[in-house]
């Protein structure tokens, strides 16, 4: 009798592999073919995110990285300079609220009524009216007429803003305890121009990227961080000074700026000042009743055109008087 046998009944499985290839060849095919698919992949990026949380993202960082972020590539430095109003407006607004009040940018000749441009030009004005303003300052450079208004409230928003500037870069001297080199009068060393020139080009870059704006007052944050930093520590100081807290300072926002604490009314005039200069914040003072600060308004620029161009008709009129005058004497 024929035995049956248990494994025929058994299906096949089929255990045949490809031979390991060993050669150097085979690897070196292999490892191109491995790179190929590598560099074919799509890898995410930053980039890559849409354009709505882009701008969320960009919005939420220092205007300084901003700028640095603009130089990572031309897509992202087109992106940032197409929507740099909207991302300045939000980051002062979240960071900076206090110091816009406090420094607020002249206004170009271009956006000032036409017919003020006379009397904002007038030489005679330009000499006697803006003298002070303009003679003086070792520290900073005037502003051209022909670009910004020349009202008194301009005049002094371009000056701020040059001091802020020129502030912030003394500041590691002042960290340091190394003297500022000081100027004789009537002295104009290259350093020095070249120096406010600098300054007035930050500024002047202000007028027309409000990114710009964004880092001076992102400056003059750190600036005054520090003073009242460096001051506080000087168990000899003992002036009134904002209340900051390490929580304040690490916040890099100026809130705390809002607390009570003293004036700001004298202009720093000469860079001697910057020894004992901790929160310079002009056009404000402090309303006791209300228990706030009360700023400058907006509109007193208006006015001061308005006043400009009042002393143009007034000056016109007097020269025409002393016409008639010469021409009635016998």
């Amino acid at each position: 009798m024929r035995k049956e046998n248990p494994a025929a009944d058994e299906p096949l499985v089929d255990t045949t592999a490809p031979l390991p290839l060993r050669s150097k060849r085979t690897e070196r095919q292999q490892k191109k073919r491995h790179q190929k698919a590598a560099a074919s992949k799509q890898h995410a990026t930053f980039w890559d995110l849409p354009s709505e949380i882009v701008l969320d993202i960009v919005r939420l960082i220092q205007p300084s990285d901003i700028f640095r972020l603009s130089r990572v590539h031309s897509g992202l430095r087109d992106f940032i300079l197409n929507n740099q109003p909207r991302i300045a407006d939000f980051v002062i607004a979240q960071r900076y609220p206090v110091l816009k009040k406090c420094f607020q940018l002249p206004v170009l000749l271009e956006n000032v009524d036409k017919e003020a441009h006379s009397a904002l030009l007038d030489e005679e004005r330009q000499a006697t009216h803006l003298h002070i303003h303009k003679k003086p300052y070792q520290h900073i450079d005037p502003p051209n007429p022909h670009t910004i208004c020349t009202c008194l409230t301009c005049m002094l928003a371009w000056n701020n803003l040059c001091l802020l500037v020129d502030f912030a870069f003394w500041q590691k001297n002042l960290d340091q305890g190394e003297p500022i080199p000081m100027i004789s009068r009537g002295k104009y060393p290259k350093w020095n121009q070249n120096l406010i020139s600098r300054n007035a080009a930050v500024v002047h870059n202000a007028l027309y990227n409000p990114l710009w704006y964004a880092r001076i007052l992102e400056e003059h944050l750190k600036s005054t961080v520090g003073s009242i930093r460096r001051h506080t520590n000087n168990a000899g100081n003992k002036r009134p000074r904002f209340r900051m807290t390490i929580q304040d300072a690490a916040a890099e926002n100026d809130e705390f700026l809002n607390r009570s604490g003293p004036p700001s009314l004298a202009f720093p005039f000469h860079r001697d000042n910057y020894y004992m200069l901790e929160a310079y914040l002009p056009n404000r003072g402090w309303n006791s009743d209300a228990n706030e600060w009360r700023y400058m308004p907006a509109t007193q620029h208006d006015r001061d055109v308005e006043f400009v161009k009042a002393w143009a008709k007034r000056n016109k009129e007097s020269v025409a008087d002393k016409k008639k005058e010469v021409k009635e004497m016998p």
